[in-house]
């Protein structure tokens, strides 16, 4: 009964709190679409312009309010104060070796980013090569990509600012160690291709000043830099403007014999041209012709090729064929589609390392280049790994990771399956103190759906638990063990973290997506319904104890479900997300989403369907909805602050019960990518004091 009170009374206080809360007033304006016929009002249209004085003004109102109620949870700081402790511990990447060279990422403590450091030798000392720390002095400079040439002479490596999509390159010379005069701007999803003293990369036209994270991008180029000149004098070698909203992008194998063009952003996959770099003037050969499935180079040995795809293989094989006849109709089936997914090739030491997902974890193989299985890895336990080698060289890592297990580095023996411990992180907190499960449960339409539970031991099933509830389902993408340290103090005040595995992902292969895609997207709200239900019905919580959280897709996610039940979660958390399903694709890169979702523009069938589900067109008026926080950033290009802006604006309007609905605007920081631990930190308190307040946890 005392626990009973103590909860009651801490609900209590929250809700006075929000009952205080005076939200900022948003002026509506006429705005009305037409689509196929049908009227639908968009009256804070005005929000989807981030840069004018108006929005700006709202953006500050907003989060003085919000930053006003995340200040007066008492435990906040208490919370941000156990988070510092438990993320400062030194962390590893897998060592790689380039040119004689050894490198490492590594992160000490509260650093805001990782360094790169370069080693003579193996294990031998450490000089720092590259620290994206020094590039600002918030941290919000982050590192995205470093590749070196082919003839060891150059390193290129890209940056974002602000956790933006767009890139810029700059060149290191690996005989002096100092920076080239080299930069290249407005780069986007790119690496450097590096062919002799240059390299190619793709990139947009300069955006219209002030619009440079709104407006749509369109005609991705590719260009070839040469070491030592001006951006201005870089040579545009391809370009589709026939095709401006797709990808485009080239790599060079290792000998430079031969090159690929990926063409992309019209389906699920790619298509795929290949060159022969040893013929003067040769031209590409298009390899494929289906957008909708992928094709991916894996090894490049002489003239033979092989590659990855799921084209006819939906959970994905391995195919071989030669560079004279690379058509598609050529290929051979060199390792057969298999009854769990292929999610990763690695071709290290004249052998392929094949990754597959096996109900959501990682299991991996070891074959040969003629396709015959060598033997299983053995691997630590249920997790998440990620091999690092070369083709023709004998070493071997792989970073092992699960829930309760941060990242941990072995060395493999690849020819003798023998793993040996190279770095293992020190946290400062006991790991043998929580565990974690994996259950099924039934969707809505009798799919089995698996989910991962993670939580102290000796938790009991009594109804009481505070539940974390993680989800995506969406484009193909897996959701794997991983560990967390931000999770802790969730889970030390009797949290379950619970990651649920939604269709749309990739787990069990492309039938697996397409039946969370286009007119199917209602089955991955009802997974994640479901799975709520079913926590519920099992005894780990109850409705007043549940969050769902959820970023990027998962804020759609998040978004779709707390419209469609609004009655089954205590607190919502919708993370950078798509909101509005009508007008998504005329932002930046938005367009490239339309093969999982489809467009308002297609027809009349997927107008009605996207109406049916979109987070702001189905917030009603008079509804109490869930604590709410919606988090977004002011340089996100990827799903742009709008959809936020409007859908908080639109909660604040509808919402007429005593819980908080608030959205926190970041500054300086974009999708995710790349914010400085600083920042992180920061945002996990204020999300996870936010979600424990609201379900009337006093936090110890």
């Amino acid at each position: 009964m005392k626990y009973l009170f103590t909860i009651l009374a801490t609900i209590a206080a929250s809700t006075a709190m929000a009952q205080h809360i005076q939200y900022p007033h948003a002026v509506k304006d006429g705005t009305v679409d037409s689509y196929f016929g049908t009227d639908v009002k968009d009256p804070y249209r005005w929000l989807e312009n981030d840069t004018s004085a108006q929005t700006a003004a709202w953006v500050e109102a907003e989060n003085q309010v919000t930053n006003g109620y995340l200040s007066r949870i008492p435990f906040r700081e208490k919370l941000l104060k156990r988070l510092q402790q438990l993320v400062n511990y030194d962390t590893s990447g897998a060592p790689y070796k380039r040119h004689g060279k050894w490198y490492v990422s590594k992160h000490t403590g509260l650093q805001n980013q990782s360094v790169i450091y370069q080693m003579d030798e193996l294990g031998g000392e450490e000089r720092v090569f590259l620290d994206p720390n020094t590039l600002s002095t918030d941290g919000t400079v982050a590192l995205k990509s470093l590749s070196f040439s082919h003839n060891g002479r150059w390193a290129a490596y890209a940056i974002s600012r602000s956790g933006s999509d767009w890139q810029e390159f700059y060149v290191i010379d690996l005989k002096t160690g100092q920076l080239t005069s080299d930069h290249i701007e407005w780069a986007k999803f790119s690496g450097a291709a590096w062919y002799g003293d240059g390299f190619y990369y793709s990139a947009y036209d300069a955006p219209v000043k002030g619009k440079e994270f709104s407006h749509v991008n369109e005609v991705h180029k590719i260009y070839y830099h040469k070491i030592g000149t001006p951006q201005s004098a870089d040579v545009l070698f391809y370009q589709n403007p026939a095709q401006p909203k797709r990808f485009y992008g080239v790599e060079v194998n290792e000998e430079e014999t031969v090159m690929y063009l990926y063409e992309s952003g019209a389906g699920a996959g790619n298509t795929l041209f290949v060159r022969d770099l040893r013929q003067k003037d040769s031209q590409f050969i298009q390899m494929t012709s289906d957008m909708d499935y992928q094709y991916s180079p894996v090894l490049t040995q002489g003239d033979k090729l092989y590659l990855y795809t799921n084209y006819q293989a939906p959970k994905g094989r391995l195919m071989v064929t030669d560079l004279r006849h690379p058509g598609l109709s050529d290929w051979q089936e060199l390792v057969p589609e298999q009854h769990f997914t292929l999610d990763g090739v690695s071709a290290i030491n004249g052998l392929f390392v094949l990754t597959y997902n096996q109900d959501a974890s990682d299991h991996a193989y070891v074959y040969g280049l003629d396709g015959k299985l060598r033997h299983k890895v053995t691997l630590p336990s249920v997790g998440s790994v990620g091999f690092s080698g070369k083709k023709d060289q004998p070493e071997c890592f792989y970073t092992f990771t699960s829930f309760t297990q941060p990242g941990t580095i072995y060395r493999y023996d690849i020819e003798n399956d023998k793993s040996t411990l190279y770095y293992s992180p020190k946290v400062a907190f006991k790991l043998n103190d929580f565990t974690s499960e994996q259950v099924f449960f039934q969707s809505k339409d009798g799919t089995r759906i698996p989910m991962f539970l993670t939580y102290k031991k000796g938790l009991k099933r009594n109804g009481k638990n505070p539940v974390f509830l993680y989800g995506y389902g969406g484009f193909n993408i897996s959701l794997g063990p991983g560990f967390s340290a931000s999770r802790i103090p969730f889970l030390e005040n009797g949290g379950i973290y619970a990651q649920v595995n939604l269709r749309g992902g990739g787990e069990y292969g492309e039938e697996w997506h397409l039946a969370g895609t286009k007119m199917q997207k209602q089955n991955v709200f009802d997974d994640f319904i479901s799975a709520a239900e079913w926590l519920i019905s099992e005894g780990y919580t109850s409705k007043e104890k549940l969050a769902i959280v959820g970023g990027s897709n998962g804020g759609l996610l998040v978004g779709a479900c707390m419209t469609q039940r609004p009655d089954l979660f205590r607190v919502a958390i919708p993370q950078v997300g798509v909101m509005d399903m009508l007008r998504y694709h005329k932002f930046t890169i938005g367009w490239n989403w339309a093969s999982d979702y489809g467009t308002s523009e297609d027809s009349k069938e997927m107008f009605e369907y996207l109406r049916g589900y979109s987070p702001l067109h189905n917030l009603k008026p008079g509804t109490a909805y869930p604590a709410t926080l919606v988090t977004t950033a002011d340089h996100d290009d990827r799903v742009v602050p709008a959809h936020s802006f409007k859908f908080a604006a639109t909660l604040q309007e509808c919402h007429s019960g005593t819980n908080p609905v608030l959205i926190r605007i970041d500054t300086k920081a974009g999708h995710g990518g790349g914010k400085p631990l600083a920042k992180v930190l920061e945002e996990q308190a204020d999300i996870y004091s936010f979600i424990l307040y609201n379900m009337g946890v006093k936090f110890k």
